[in-house]
């Protein structure tokens, strides 16, 4: 068996994402009233020769790109304080203006750098929001919305050698948007998600107020940050997180399979091993093109690896792609049978996989309302449905959607689960209602991603954001009545 070391970035999306409201004034008198309150090199314009490769330089998804041109963001701010994200918010509710903001990027939907509904909006960037400041001695982190996970993961490693953090495996991947989502990574099955290792944060709310921890925020509020999605509660500018104890050398891996070694029996019983695992080793598959990538994270020693840049970085194959998301959560191991209809699903001209990943572990000991992310025990494992395809046609091909419907009587019900993080448009969008998304359009999608925290989570919208100023297709609504 060939071993090799791999980084596992297998492509994923996230973004921190937060729109507004649709009050009434004009664009004019909120750019003006912006001017007042911010300096003018931190705004840009449809003018400035700056703003067009800002908008797209973090749209992680091509064929985003196109929509995020053709109906562009009245501007683009660049925070480099909180001053300035409170007085985008206060001059946006003003006058009309809702926000979209983003820390990576990597939204599955685009839903951070555009709008798919007419409407005048900014995009509020935060990636000058970056800063990382280690406690060792602590064993804790205040890490900035606008940061990455691999900003993060850089900083601890310079500063507290030993610790580490339970995240992606995708570098660029923005600290808001991931945490905000639950955070899923390759060390949840030792350490729990990202969110669930979140100690404090500070937020700016729908009225533009600055709470700088979670005592001035309450309860409810810090609860909903920790994995409520992100654009629904307000603009989080950063976290207090707990590091965790990681070895002085860690272990990875890359195997493939192809169907004549053997891949569909492996993954067979890997559905049932991998979630049984210790929980110092986690083993996610990713299934492609009848073949089946096993990569591994191990918190130890490995005494026969094999490095080479191809194998760590794959992902720098530079064509450029679309992508299409989709996710499950399975509860009941399929059969072999199942197994040789997905490895065999026919995927035409684009190339369609399947990430799963195990959970068990710690996961499995979390009350589904100890935070908004509710696929905790009795969960095998997730899936992820990515399907790429090239060229310059951003229509969703068939593969994704035909074997997303061949795996609904195989996955969970009632409802149908989904990961926040791999934002689905195709599952429900808001309706919105007298400047309002109404509760029961919200319930549609929003009961996949948080099962029963969906009504606490729509509960607390109405608590801090009645008017629903922060809101995209995807945002939790308010629940009025």
């Amino acid at each position: 068996m060939a071993v090799s070391i791999a980084l596992l970035l297998t492509v994923c999306f996230l973004g921190f994402y937060v729109p507004g409201p649709s009050l009434a004034s004009s664009s004019g008198d909120f750019l003006g009233c912006l001017m007042t309150e911010v300096p003018s090199q931190v705004v840009l314009t449809p003018g400035s020769p700056s703003f067009k490769p800002l908008l797209v330089s973090s749209i992680r998804n091509a064929r985003f790109v196109a929509p995020a041109t053709a109906m562009p963001p009245l501007c683009i701010l660049t925070p480099t304080n909180a001053s300035h994200v409170q007085a985008a918010v206060r001059c946006g509710r003003a006058h009309g203006v809702r926000l979209r903001v983003r820390s990576g990027g990597h939204d599955t939907e685009g839903l951070s750098s555009r709008s798919q509904r007419p409407e005048v909006f900014a995009v509020v960037d935060l990636a000058k929001l970056n800063n990382v400041h280690i406690d060792p001695q602590e064993a804790t982190a205040w890490v900035d919305a606008g940061a990455t996970i691999g900003e993060l993961y850089y900083a601890v490693s310079k500063a507290a050698p030993g610790l580490g953090f339970p995240a992606g495996v995708c570098p660029t991947v923005g600290v808001g948007g991931h945490f905000s989502g639950g955070g899923q990574g390759l060390m949840m099955r030792k350490y729990g998600l990202s969110a669930d290792n979140i100690l404090d944060a500070s937020i700016v709310d729908a009225e533009g107020n600055l709470l700088q921890d979670k005592k001035a925020m309450g309860e409810d509020l810090f609860w909903a940050i920790r994995g409520g999605g992100g654009g629904s509660f307000g603009i989080v500018l950063s976290f207090k997180v707990r590091l965790v104890p990681v070895p002085p050398t860690v272990a990875f891996f890359s195997v493939t399979k192809s169907m004549d070694q053997g891949a569909v029996e492996a993954v067979t019983k890997w559905q049932t091993v991998a979630p049984a695992l210790p929980d110092d080793l986690t083993v996610r598959v990713n299934v492609q093109q009848r073949e089946a990538n096993f990569q591994s994270l191990y918190l130890g020693n490995c005494s026969a690896v094999v490095a080479t840049l191809s194998d760590r970085l794959p992902e720098l194959n530079l064509t450029r792609r679309f992508y299409k998301n989709k996710s499950d959560y399975v509860k009941d191991a399929l059969t072999k049978d199942a197994w040789e209809k997905i490895f065999t699903w026919p995927s035409g001209a684009a190339e369609g996989q399947l990430v799963l990943e195990p959970q068990g572990g710690r996961m499995g000991s979390i009350a589904e309302g100890d935070t908004p992310f509710p696929h905790r025990g009795g969960v095998l494992y997730n899936i992820q449905y990515l399907e790429s395809w090239v060229g310059g046609n951003s229509s969703t091909p068939s593969w994704i959607n035909t074997i997303y419907d061949f795996m609904e009587p195989l996955v969970s019900k009632n409802p149908r689960a989904a990961y926040a993080n791999y934002r689905d448009l195709d599952i429900g969008v808001n309706q919105v209602v007298g400047g309002v998304s109404t509760y029961e359009s919200g319930k549609v999608w929003g009961e996949r991603y948080f099962g029963g925290n969906f009504q606490r989570l729509a509960m607390i919208k109405r608590m801090v954001d009645a008017g629903d100023y922060f809101r995209n297709e995807q945002s939790v609504p308010p629940l009025l009545s």
